[in-house]
C-alpha cells in the first residue's frame, strides 16, 4: 500500500507540480492538498497522512505555526520547503525546532541540475520520512546491541531486564558503555537528515570547559550553515561557529563545516588548523562531506579521535570512519530507533566499523564518560 502524502502550499502551481512529482513513485500517493496552515492542521488530523510537505510562507497560518499545531494534535513526519536565504534559513530552523524532520529548497533548480534529478531527490526524501516510525509513540528505553561483525558494537543504557531484540543490522543486547580509558584530542561528528535537532541535543549537554575541539559536518546548503552555527552557539555552553579558512582548533570550540564547501584538517596534532576548500567535483556528492573531513582527521590526529555518526540518509561517513578506525580511533553510531533516517549510522554499523550504538539522548553523557570529563 502506498504511503499517503498531504501537500501544503498556497501556490496552486507549486501544489500541482509537487503532486505530479510525488505521484510518479508507485509507493507514494498524494491524498489531498491544503492551501494554508489552518487547512493543513485540519486535514492532518482528518486524513492522517504518512508525510506532509509544507510551505513556510502562507496566509492565515504560516508553516511554522502549522507544524507546531500538527505536532501537538496529530504528530506527522513533515518535510519543509524553504528559500535559500538568510531569512529562509532562520524560518526553516524554527520549523525543525517545532518538529519538522527535514527540508528542501523550494526552487527545484537549487536542489539539482535538472528537474528529473530534483524530482527523484524529493521522492526519495518523502519515502525515507514515510518509513520513519514512532512519531506518535513513546520510545522504549535504550537497549544495548552488537553487530554481526566479529567486534561487538555495544549500545549504552541497557538495564537488567532488557529483552533480546534485533534491528536491521542484526544488533543484539550486550552491555552498558564504560570508559575505554583511551586518550582523545578531537571529537568529530557527521550527520545529515535529522541532524540539526540531533546536534542540538548533543551539544547543549556539553559543559563550557569541554576539553576537546569539535569538528561537525552537517549536510546543509551554504545559506544555512552560518545561521545554524549561530543558533547552536546561542543555545550551548561551548563556543560554536561556522568554520573559516585558517581557524585554529581550540578546546571547547565546535567548528561547523560551511555548506557547499569542504572542511579539511591540516597541520599537526598539537597545532591543527582548518582549510576550507571550494569543491566543484561531480565525483563527490556531498559538500561538505563527512568522509573528507573524517579522512583528514585520520591523517592529522591518527588514533586520538572520537568520531560519532548521527542520523542521515546515505552512507557518507563510512569511508572516513574506516580511515579513522584504521588509525586506532574510536567510532560510534546513533541507534536506529532514535534516528530520523537510519542510513549513515547503519552504514558504519553494518560495516563493523562502529563500536557503540547509542540513543541520541545517551550520546553526550557517553562522550563525557569516555573522555573522563565531569
Amino acid at each position: 500500500m502506498a504511503y499517503k502524502v498531504l501537500v501544503v502550499d498556497d501556490s496552486s502551481f507549486f501544489r500541482r507540480r509537487v503532486t505530479e512529482i510525488i505521484n510518479q513513485d508507485k509507493n507514494l500517493e498524494v491524498i489531498d492538498v491544503a492551501v494554508n496552515g489552518i487547512d493543513a492542521v485540519e486535514k492532518a488530523a482528518l486524513l492522517k497522512p504518512d508525510v506532509i510537505t509544507m510551505d513556510i510562507e502562507m496566509p492565515l497560518l504560516n508553516g511554522i505555526d502549522a507544524v507546531k499545531q500538527i505536532m501537538a494534535k496529530s504528530p506527522t513526519a513533515i518535510l519543509m520547503f524553504s528559500s535559500l536565504t538568510h531569512q529562509g534559513a532562520k524560518a526553516t530552523l524554527d520549523a525543525l525546532d517545532a518538529g519538522a524532520l527535514d527540508f528542501l529548497p523550494k526552487k527545484f533548480n537549487e536542489i539539482a541540475k535538472n528537474s528529473e534529478d530534483a524530482g527523484s531527490l524529493l521522492r526519495q526524501r518523502v519515502v525515507q520520512l514515510a518509513r520513519r516510525r514512532g512519531i506518535t509513540s513513546r520510545r522504549t528505553p535504550p537497549v544495548a546491541r552488537t553487530t554481526l561483525s566479529s567486534k561487538p558494537v555495544v549500545k549504552a543504557g541497557v538495564g537488567k531486564a532488557a529483552k533480546s531484540s534485533e534491528n536491521s543490522t542484526g544488533l543484539k543486547p550486550q552491555r552498558a558503555h564504560r570508559s575505554s580509558g583511551k586518550s582523545y584530542n578531537l571529537l568529530a561528528i557527521g550527520t545529515s537528515t535529522g541532524g540539526p535537532i540531533a546536534l542540538q541535543k548533543v551539544l547543549t549537554k556539553l559543559p563550557a570547559d569541554f576539553p576537546l575541539p569539535i569538528i561537525m559536518v552537517q549536510h546543509m546548503p551554504a545559506a544555512f550553515t552560518n545561521a545554524f552555527a549561530n543558533r547552536l552557539n546561542s543555545l550551548c555552553k561551548i563556543t560554536i561557529k561556522e568554520a573559516e579558512n585558517g581557524d585554529i582548533l581550540k578546546p571547547g570550540c565546535a567548528y561547523l563545516a560551511p555548506g557547499g564547501r569542504q572542511m579539511i584538517i591540516d597541520g599537526t596534532e598539537n597545532a591543527a588548523k582548518l582549510k576550507i576548500l571550494d569543491d566543484d567535483s561531480e565525483r563527490i556528492a556531498f559538500k561538505p562531506s563527512v568522509d573528507i573531513s573524517f579522512g583528514s582527521a585520520a591523517k592529522v590526529f591518527q588514533g586520538s579521535v572520537l568520531a560519532v555518526v548521527l542520523t542521515g540518509m546515505g552512507s557518507d561517513g563510512r569511508e572516513g570512519s574506516r580511515m579513522l578506525k584504521g588509525k586506532g580511533s574510536t567510532i560510534w553510531a546513533q541507534d536506529e530507533e532514535s534516528c530520523v533516517v537510519y542510513g549513515m549510522p547503519q552504514a558504519v554499523a553494518s560495516a563493523g566499523i562502529s563500536e557503540l550504538s547509542l540513543d541520541i539522548d545517551e550520546v553526550a553523557p557517553s562522550i563525557l564518560k569516555e573522555i573522563n570529563h565531569g
